[in-house]
């Protein structure tokens, strides 16, 4: 290791999105991990940590091959994953949770049809990784290959993984993807939802960019 604390930043939102997806109810105990990187540096959530409780010192860092760069703790077993993630996609955070209804409709779907507009933000529709085992190559070949012109997918019988330009956003959007399937699944209740079409999804879009949607303006 060539310094015992790089990345404090990085590490300290690693740590606080961590407690903040376990308060949320997203993870629980030490299921779940969560990364954010700066250059060919990565903060990463350490195998076996309780996420509820984990603090900055906790974090690991390893460099783009996975070496360990920083931290007193081994990193989690799903770092080829977020590795993965980083070098096809770009991405500046990942989170990997257990989300309760995501994992749920991850053992019954083989995709979550786009039911609300807010799901483009993911992609549309949710797909869902074929499962694999934990922590294994062939885990992390078959959920990039998923994510493919989305954000965030479903791993089977597993949970979530979602990126962004950092682990903020990555926490936001695996909330977006636990409440897209609290929403489907509810409905599926009921009787069979409606999907939004692909003409209707480029309205949503076109309606997003001419109004700048999600963003306050000044009156006057």
């Amino acid at each position: 290791m060539t310094d015992p604390a790089p990345l404090a930043a990085e590490r300290g939102r690693v740590a606080a999105a961590a407690r903040r997806l376990a308060a949320d109810g997203l993870v629980a105990g030490t299921s779940g991990n969560v990364s954010e990187r700066d250059g060919d540096r990565v903060a990463i959530t350490p195998t076996g940590a309780v996420l509820a409780e984990l603090d900055a010192a906790d974090v690991a860092v390893v460099d783009l091959d996975g070496n360990q760069v920083g931290g007193k703790l081994e990193p989690t077993s799903e770092l080829d994953l977020h590795l993965g993630v980083y070098d096809r996609y770009g991405a500046g955070g990942v989170v990997h949770a257990h989300a309760p209804m995501a994992t749920a409709l991850s053992t019954v779907l083989d995709e979550v049809p786009c039911v609300h507009y807010e799901m483009l933000l993911l992609g549309g529709t949710i797909p869902v990784a074929p499962y694999r085992t934990f922590g294994t190559p062939e885990l992390a070949e078959t959920v990039l290959d998923a994510l493919e012109g989305h954000t965030a997918c479903l791993m089977a019988n597993h949970g979530t993984i979602a990126f962004g330009s950092g682990v903020d956003k990555a926490v936001e959007l695996t909330a977006l993807v636990e409440w897209s399937c609290t929403v489907y699944w509810r409905a599926r209740a009921l009787g069979e939802p409606r999907a939004l079409d692909e003409k209707e999804r480029a309205a949503v879009v076109e309606a997003a960019v001419a109004r700048n949607y999600g963003r306050t303006r000044p009156t006057g």
